[in-house]
């Protein structure tokens, strides 16, 4: 993605029109780059959608504070600059602590808080790299006030809706895709609500927005002021989300309207009403960020400016509690240790990590600290901080009540799984969920229709609650429920979604009906017209064995990566899995089976051991010797995978980085250095394999194979050698 090459393409093609509101900041930046060196020009090619002359004073920081400016929109003091020595001079004069937001980027790139002179000179000179512009805003710190966002669409007739608007759970100093953010705003009054979305439209319509845009403003609650912070000229993840909290297809609707359509030419496809109708929620949506520190442990789990997330979660619930305990959820994370010292947890929220929430839940738990203590020292609305004491209210009475019929039923409508109701009554799961069913207690599915039932609206889209009225109707047809590969983490990326994504398509065109659980707002499988069914859910058994008995479907599990694959063991026997049996899969996965696998098909394998404890670890590294390779079983991406070369590096790796024990076993295979590592990706119906090619990794083995640069077909392997590979493929 290089201007020479687009150019290309445009002569080739003859290109009529370029849109490049829809391809995030590297589109934006790409339209920009051709319309400054004249090749839009050159080949008579128009900008489609918002002018590159708009999107120039959007992006460009100095030229934004002018218009804002000039159209009498409050804005935050702050200068653009292009050297250090203009930097000390701007912060001088607004004053430390400074926000610095580099022009032209992406997830907040380059971005950061300087409080003294020494940080400034640092990250002013990282953010200059980091510009392709070479210019950097300087913008006075508002640390502490909320921020707020709001989703809008325009057309070219000056018809503008407000799509959604979003708040921020953390304050503002924590990048807007760092934080928890909840649709609908629950904290605005009314009066506040249309201030900053009449500020929004009027911004949008100055700056002559054609599709879609995201204004992001900083707000004092206490005193009604507030500041425009940024503005969006494109589709961006916010647009993804408000996408998928409101049912409203943004992405579709901006590009309707760049070919030139009116808002009232295009149709909402699910209440048959035009788009210019704005979306009304009966819901409340919580999206939570994912981030890679599970993989990363090392990792400064700092939050600020600068996004580190991977990727999010979004939860739809009937009240707050309820959304974010199945956001919570969607996380997949194990619950994080957290140290019960008061002031170690006190320090969690003076700073913000990923570890911030947990931490509140603890304090709030343990009676260490209030709502207000809380609020003062996070600047978190108390609003949503009363809201987790509910559930750590609820949570105190299921420990000291007798779980009677009326407390599980409360539970539940709380949002709380049936996981954690064991957890805190000392019993298991499936005795929960038996009890549960025992008395009636079932999830039912409402409808995200776009308009809170104002029109009437056929879509297949739901989310669970524990109410009365169901709006899914189970089909009669042959169905088949996909599982989704939940959010984007390290080794578990979009190229999952593009599985699931196809499996749907593919069962369609079979005439099967596919019915899509997932919970990634920026994926395409949760487009509301992928599958024929979408249930956004948390992939944890309860949930989606609860789809499954409630829908009466086979299940695929093979689509969703680890997320998936791990729900097999705990579904198989309740439902029928569709493709590579629980056997199949069990010996794929665990170490000790698969090995026992090629030994018994005469495959050659690196000398290895399994080991159940410190001892036998030890033990079997020295049978194999040093350096070996040490796993566990059904992880995603070699996480807990390590080289290790001593006891000393074993040890600390058993003590540190996994749990070894009889239901936790991991596998010691001697390493190989120096050697080619290669492997091959094939679809089989269970007599015929059909190989898709062969990639050999340039690195030599040793490196995982999602970091690793690969080529196919093979350069070094021989003909024999591939051969051979392919092979063994088929004995497997």
């Amino acid at each position: 993605l290089k201007a020479e090459f687009i150019e290309r393409i445009i002569a080739q093609e003859k290109v009529d029109g370029i849109l490049g509101t829809v391809g995030g900041q590297t589109g934006l930046n790409l339209t920009m780059e051709l319309a400054r060196k004249g090749i839009l020009e050159k080949y008579n090619v128009k900008v489609l959608g918002t002018s590159h002359q708009a999107i120039d004073v959007a992006e460009d920081r100095a030229k934004f504070c002018g218009f804002l400016k000039s159209i009498n929109e409050p804005y935050l003091e702050s200068e653009a600059v292009n050297n250090i020595d203009s930097a000390r001079r701007a912060a001088k004069k607004i004053g430390f602590p400074v926000i610095l937001r580099p022009g032209f980027t992406l997830g907040g790139t380059g971005g950061g808080v300087a409080s003294g002179e020494a940080e400034l000179g640092e990250l002013v000179s990282i953010a200059l790299k980091l510009s392709p512009v070479g210019q950097v805003l300087l913008e006075k710190s508002v640390a502490g006030w909320a921020e707020i966002e709001y989703e809008v669409v325009r057309d070219s007739y000056d018809n503008c809706i407000t799509i959604c608007n979003m708040e921020n759970f953390d304050p503002m100093g924590v990048h807007t895709g760092e934080s928890i953010v909840i649709a609908p705003s629950q904290t605005l009054s009314d009066n506040d609500y249309q201030k900053l979305r009449s500020a929004s439209i009027r911004i949008i319509q100055k700056l002559d927005i054609r599709g879609s845009c995201n204004i992001q403003f900083s707000f004092n609650q206490q005193t009604g002021e507030y500041y425009v912070i940024e503005v969006n000229p494109r589709l961006s993840r916010s647009s993804a989300l408000a996408s998928k909290a409101t049912g409203y297809p943004i992405a579709r609707v901006a590009a309707k309207i760049a070919i030139g359509l009116p808002l009232h030419e295009i149709k909402n496809a699910i209440t048959k009403t035009p788009a210019s109708f704005e979306p009304a929620l009966d819901y409340i949506v919580t999206k939570i960020p994912r981030w890679p520190f599970d993989k990363m442990p090392e990792a400064s789990r700092k939050l600020g400016t600068q996004m580190k997330s991977t990727g999010e979660v979004m939860a739809i619930g009937r009240t707050f509690e309820e959304s974010l305990l199945k956001a919570m959820r969607s996380l997949e994370i194990r619950k994080p240790r957290l140290m019960p010292e008061k002031e170690l947890l006190l320090g969690h929220l003076t700073l913000p990590s990923d570890l911030r929430l947990f931490a509140i839940f603890e304090l709030l738990r343990n009676g260490m600290a209030t709502v207000e203590e809380i609020s003062g020292a996070t600047k978190i609305n108390p609003w949503f901080l009363h809201k987790i004491n509910n559930i750590v209210r609820m949570e105190k009475r299921l420990r000291q009540e007798t779980l009677n019929e009326l407390v599980l039923m409360d539970s539940k409508r709380m949002g709380l799984s049936d996981a954690r109701i064991a957890e805190l009554t000392d019993s298991s799961e499936e005795q929960i969920r038996e009890m549960r069913k025992k008395a009636g207690i079932l999830s039912i599915y409402k409808m995200v229709d776009t308009c809170a039932a104002e029109f009437e609206a056929k879509t297949p889209y739901y989310y669970s609650t524990y109410e009365r009225e169901n709006e899914s109707t189970p089909s009669k047809k042959r169905k088949v429920v996909v599982i989704g590969s939940g959010p984007i983490r390290i080794g578990q990326g979009i190229e999952f979604d593009y599985c699931c994504s196809h499996c749907a398509f593919a069962l369609k065109e079979m005439g099967v009906e596919a019915i899509m659980v997932n919970n990634n707002p920026e994926t395409v499988s949760t487009d509301f017209d992928t599958s024929d069914k979408l249930y956004f859910e948390p992939l944890t058994f309860e949930d989606v064995m609860n789809i499954i008995e409630y829908e009466n479907a086979p299940v695929i599990v093979q689509f969703g990566g680890q997320t998936s694959i791990n729900l097999a063991t705990k579904i198989s026997g309740k439902a029928k899995i569709l493709g590579t049996q629980l056997e199949g899969i069990d010996i794929a996965e665990d170490r000790e089976r698969f090995r026992a696998l090629l030994n018994e098909l005469k495959i050659p394998q690196p000398e290895n051991a399994t080991a159940t404890s410190r001892e036998s670890a030890l033990e079997s590294a020295h049978r194999v010797t040093y350096p070996v390779v040490v796993r566990p079983s059904y992880v995603i991406a070699g996480r807990g995978m390590q080289i290790v070369y001593s006891d000393e590096e074993l040890g600390r790796y058993i003590k540190e980085a996994v749990e070894v024990s009889e239901a936790r076993p991991v596998l010691i295979d001697k390493y190989l250095e120096n050697a080619i590592e290669c492997e091959i990706d094939g679809v089989s119906d269970g007599r015929e394999l059909f190989i898709g090619g062969i990639m050999e990794h340039i690195e030599k083995a040793g490196v995982h194979s999602g970091d690793a640069s690969c080529v196919t077909p093979p350069v070094r392997l021989s003909a024999g050698l591939q051969k051979t590979i392919i092979g063994y493929s088929n004995t497997i």
